[in-house]
C-alpha cells in the first residue's frame, strides 16, 4: 500500500516534470509569437516572418509522436521511472539551449536552423514525459482519489504558463532593445534550476506499483507495445485522439493564438492578454485537483463532456468578446474560456484516457493519443492565422474552426469508457462493467 507520504513525492515529481514540460511549451509558444519572428527571421516580411516563427512552434508538436513510440515503448517494457529521467534531461537542457542561441543577425541562416533542431529535440523528449508522469501517479493512488491525485500533475500545466507568462512579462518591461537583446533568454535560462530540482526529486521515487504487479511480477510484458496496442485498442487509440483534439486546440487558440491576435489585430499591448492568461493560470492550478475529485464522484467523462460542450458554445462569443477591445473584459473573456474549456478537459484528461488500456500497453497508449492530437494543436496558431486572411483579419473562421474541433471531442468523449473508481487500476479484471 502507498502511504501519503509517499503519494506526496510522487505527486511532487510528477507535477515538477510537468511543470518543466509545459513551462518550456509555453515559454517557447509565447517568445514565437513574440520575439523570434524579429530574431530568428528578421529579413522576412513581417506577416511571413511571424508565420515561420509559428510554424518552428508547430515543429515541437510534430516532433512529439515520434518520442512517444519511442518512450512509450521502452516505458512498457522496462518501466516509468527511468525513462521519465531520461525525458526531463531531455527537455531542460533543450529550452536552456534555446537560451544561448545566437540570432540570425551574429550567424545568418543557421540561427533559424539551430532553433529548429533543437525544437525538434525538445518535442521528441515532452513526446515521452506526459504518459509517464501521468502513469506514475495515476498507478499509485488509490482506486476511489485517482482523479484528485492526478488532478495535481495536470495543474502543472496551469503552473507552467503562469511561471512562463510571469517571468516573459517581467523582462518584457525592459527597454526594447536590451530585451530583444539579452532580456528574452533569462526564461529559457532558468529552466536549468526546474531540471535539477525534478531529477533531485525522480530520483527519490520508487516505480510505479501498478507495473510492477500487473507486467514484472506477472511476467506479462508485451514484447513490442505499439504493435499489440494497435492490434487490441485501436478503438481507445481512435477515442482518445479524438476527445484530445478540443482542449489541444482550444488551450492554443485561447493562450498562444490569442497573445498573437490580440496584439496584431486589435493593436493591444501584450500584457493584456497574459494578464488574463496569468490569472487563469493561477486559477487552474487549484481548479485541476477539484474538477479531478468531482470525476472520482461523478466520473471522467461528464467532466470532459460538459467541458467539451463548452468550447463548442463559447467558440464564437470569445472573439465577440476580444473584439470590444475593453481591457477589463478581454481579460475575463481569456479567464472564463480557459478554465472552463481546456483547464477542465486537462484536468481529468490522463485519468480518462488511461483508463480506455491495458497496463502492459498503458504508458504506449496514453503517449501516442496524447501526442499524435498534439500535432493539430501545434498547428492550431498557425491555422488559425492563416484563417484570418480570407475575411481580412475577422476571427470568424477561427471560431467556426473551433466549434468543429469541440464537437470532434465531445462525440469522442461520448464513446470512451469511464469508470468512477477505475477498478481496472487495481488489477480487478472489470472492463464489461464499464460504460460507453
Amino acid at each position: 500500500m502507498v502511504t501519503n507520504r509517499s503519494m506526496r513525492k510522487v505527486v511532487v515529481g510528477s507535477f515538477i516534470g510537468g511543470l518543466i514540460e509545459w513551462y518550456d511549451f509555453f515559454l517557447y509558444g509565447t517568445a514565437a509569437a513574440l520575439v523570434f519572428n524579429k530574431l530568428f527571421f528578421d529579413s522576412a516580411d513581417p506577416i511571413i516572418g511571424t508565420v515561420l516563427s509559428l510554424t518552428t512552434f508547430a515543429i515541437g508538436f510534430i516532433s512529439r509522436p515520434l518520442g512517444a513510440i519511442i518512450f512509450g515503448h521502452y516505458g512498457d517494457k522496462i518501466g516509468r521511472k527511468k525513462v521519465l529521467l531520461i525525458t526531463i534531461y531531455i527537455m531542460g537542457i533543450s529550452t536552456v539551449l534555446i537560451g544561448l542561441l545566437p540570432t540570425s543577425q551574429s550567424i545568418g541562416n543557421w540561427a533559424p536552423v539551430l532553433l529548429c533542431i533543437i525544437r525538434l529535440i525538445q518535442g521528441i523528449g515532452i513526446g515521452g514525459e506526459y504518459g509517464g508522469a501521468s502513469l506514475m501517479t495515476i498507478e499509485h493512488s488509490s482506486a476511489s482519489k485517482k482523479g484528485f491525485w492526478a488532478g495535481f500533475p495536470q495543474s502543472s500545466s496551469s503552473a507552467g504558463i503562469l511561471l512562463s507568462t510571469g517571468i516573459f512579462t517581467l523582462v518584457s518591461r525592459l527597454p526594447e532593445d536590451q530585451f530583444l537583446t539579452w532580456g528574452w533568454r533569462i526564461p529559457f535560462l532558468i529552466s536549468i534550476v526546474l531540471l535539477f530540482i525534478g531529477v533531485f526529486i525522480r530520483n527519490k521515487v520508487e516505480e510505479s506499483p501498478e507495473f510492477k504487479k500487473n507486467v514484472i511480477d506477472k511476467k506479462d510484458e508485451a514484447k513490442m507495445p505499439v504493435l499489440e496496442l494497435l492490434r487490441t485498442d485501436l478503438n481507445g487509440v481512435l477515442i482518445t485522439l479524438g476527445a484530445r483534439f478540443g482542449e489541444s486546440v482550444s488551450s492554443n487558440i485561447f493562450n498562444v493564438f490569442a497573445i498573437s491576435y490580440i496584439s496584431s489585430q486589435l493593436k493591444f499591448h501584450t500584457t493584456v492578454s497574459t494578464t488574463g492568461i496569468m490569472i487563469a493560470s493561477a486559477i487552474g492550478i487549484f481548479a485541476c485537483p477539484i474538477f479531478g475529485a468531482i470525476s472520482d464522484k461523478v466520473g471522467r467523462k461528464v467532466i470532459y463532456l460538459i467541458s467539451a460542450f463548452f468550447v463548442i458554445v463559447f467558440s464564437f462569443p470569445f472573439f465577440i468578446l476580444l473584439n470590444t477591445k475593453i481591457p477589463a473584459l478581454i481579460a475575463l473573456t481569456i479567464i472564463v474560456a480557459y478554465t472552463f474549456g481546456p483547464t477542465m478537459m486537462f484536468s481529468v484528461q490522463s485519468v480518462l484516457f488511461a483508463e480506455q488500456f491495458d497496463t502492459k500497453v498503458r504508458y504506449s497508449g496514453l503517449s501516442i493519443a496524447y501526442q499524435f492530437s498534439s500535432i493539430l494543436g501545434g498547428l492550431t496558431p498557425l491555422i488559425a492565422t492563416l484563417l484570418l486572411v480570407p475575411l481580412n483579419g475577422k476571427p470568424w473562421l477561427v471560431s467556426l474552426f473551433l466549434l468543429v474541433i469541440g464537437s470532434i471531442s465531445f462525440v469522442s468523449a461520448f464513446f470512451a469508457k469511464s469508470q468512477r473508481y477505475a477498478s481496472q487500476f487495481e488489477g480487478v479484471d472489470n472492463r464489461l462493467k464499464e460504460t460507453r
